[in-house]
């Protein structure tokens, strides 16, 4: 199929890309990679109005420390991100998880903002970027705003963004002493979507005591769930095989939503939680160790 008719525009300058969006607001897309959006639209599952491409706006492609902060802008792809050693060394998790995303061919075109700011329940991104108490900022042309995870993530495919605005830069905070991670995921073939997936990390004192546990998961919800309830039953103590089976079971019974899939059922995809999360938490553990 081809696209419905629509309007483009590629501004030279991010003031330019605001002003279009503020005149076009719910009617326009935002072209970034495009990996998503094109198919969408060849499908008439989306038709925009206006197609404002970003791809002349090269300010927003950068990684860089400031203030402690890892920053992304919107517009890096997701390969940058992938070899960049900043990242490695400074967020392990994110630097784990780039890799699992689709293939090298999408992630070369595929960018950081775009996936984002997508949200689709089945992505990496949104996971590890709540997992890690990223910010986003949006931008319009009247103000400008930092978003949490938890505001910005809101459903499936929905963001907090307004009409008016566009997702220019995701902060991450320092990446916490004494913390070990994990990102496990599995699909039926490498690239795929993933039946499901987890995000782990897990900080523990001079003693080996839990002071703060984070589970994340994908696609068995409307966005990226964050299991509290599992990550309290962690914290505070020693952990034991006892106490992360308690977690991991109370995550796949109370926490978890998964909708089933034409390659697994709700009860099999809760099943790989469980045994996601039980190799994420013993990784996490033995890094945070070491």
């Amino acid at each position: 199929m081809k696209p419905a008719a629509f309007d483009y525009t590629a501004p030279l300058d991010l003031n330019s890309a605001l002003h279009e969006k503020s005149q076009h607001g719910d009617d326009a897309k935002i072209l970034a990679g495009g990996q998503s959006l094109i198919p969408a639209m060849n499908f008439r599952v989306s038709q925009p109005t206006m197609l404002i491409d970003l791809n002349k706006l090269d300010d927003l492609r950068y990684i860089k420390e400031e203030n402690g902060e890892l920053r992304i802008g919107a517009m890096t792809v997701q390969t940058q991100v992938e070899k960049s050693d900043l990242v490695k060394n400074n967020n392990p998790l994110l630097h784990e998880t780039i890799p699992h995303i689709a293939h090298m061919q999408i992630r070369n075109r595929g960018t950081f903002g775009g996936n984002l700011a997508h949200a689709d329940p089945a992505s990496e991104l949104p996971v590890v970027a709540t997992a890690l108490n990223a910010r986003f900022h949006a931008q319009s042309a009247k103000s400008d705003r930092w978003l949490e995870a938890k505001e910005f993530f809101l459903g499936m495919f929905t963001t907090g963004l307004n009409p008016d605005e566009i997702l220019t830069e995701i902060s991450f905070p320092k990446f916490p002493d004494k913390t070990g991670w994990s990102f496990q995921e599995i699909s039926r073939r490498h690239g795929d979507y993933a039946m499901a997936g987890v995000a782990v990390l897990v900080t523990l004192d001079s003693k080996g005591v839990c002071e703060m546990a984070r589970l994340v998961y994908l696609n068995v919800g409307d966005g990226p769930v964050d299991a509290v309830q599992a990550a309290e039953i962690l914290t505070g103590q020693e952990l034991s095989p006892e106490s992360i089976e308690e977690a991991v079971n109370t995550a796949a019974k109370n926490e978890i939503t998964p909708f089933g899939n034409v390659h697994a059922s709700p009860d099999y995809q809760k099943h790989l939680c469980k045994v996601l999360t039980r190799r994420a938490i013993n990784t996490a553990v033995d890094r945070a160790k070491h």
